[in-house]
């Protein structure tokens, strides 16, 4: 997908477009001396990157308060900030470079975002979120027990993970260990990945 078409398939504003475009242009210019993501997918960022975290967006409702997991590079958290200003938005990674890169987006794109130097067990009871986002961050096992201790405080939180070809076996696995209600969006930006929602998590006694 060509950016154009980005702005096109997600109705943003010609000034939303353009902060996306800034970001972009970071991204690459600061890939150069920080490892942000992997060399491989840098001349396809739009399409690997940016439209695949903006596909989230549709799965947010209006208000939501949004911890996204392992933030890296902002994908999806910080995309999702400066499309959905609506929605307040904390991004949960350990790595200083990569936050510096983050707020150095955040900065120059007048978003408004909360970055937390820290892993996610040392904060996401501050967050309180309602929704919890990750993007090639761990398993989604590995990921319930990171946050369980905030799933039983909040029966009501969600979770919208982008995952790939293996989300089903995931599913099953965690299954092992928790109940919990899912259901799957196709991506537009491959045909084997899914975003798959988590509700109602209980850990199997």
């Amino acid at each position: 997908m060509q950016p154009e078409e980005l702005q096109k398939t997600f109705d943003v504003s010609r000034e939303t477009f353009s902060r996306l475009q800034t970001y972009h242009d970071l991204l690459l210019k600061w890939q150069r001396a920080i490892n942000l993501v992997s060399p491989g997918t840098v001349s396809e960022a739009w399409d690997r990157h940016f439209v695949d975290s903006a596909q989230v967006s549709k799965l947010m409702p209006s208000g939501a308060r949004l911890a996204d997991l392992g933030s890296g590079a902002g994908f999806p958290g910080l995309v999702l900030a400066v499309m959905r200003p609506d929605l307040e938005i904390h991004l949960i990674e350990s790595d200083e470079r990569k936050c510096q890169f983050m707020k150095n987006v955040s900065r120059e794109t007048k978003t408004p975002v909360t970055i937390h130097t820290k892993r996610v067990v040392n904060v996401l009871g501050d967050i309180a979120p309602s929704f919890i986002t990750a993007r090639a961050f761990a398993s989604l096992e590995e990921i319930l027990e990171m946050t369980e201790a905030e799933s039983i405080r909040n029966p009501e939180l969600a979770y919208v993970l982008l995952k790939g070809r293996g989300v089903e076996q995931e599913v099953e696995e965690a299954m092992h260990n928790y109940s919990f209600a899912e259901s799957y969006t196709p991506s537009v930006t491959d045909k084997d990945a899914r975003i798959v929602t988590i509700r109602h998590v209980l850990r199997r006694i």
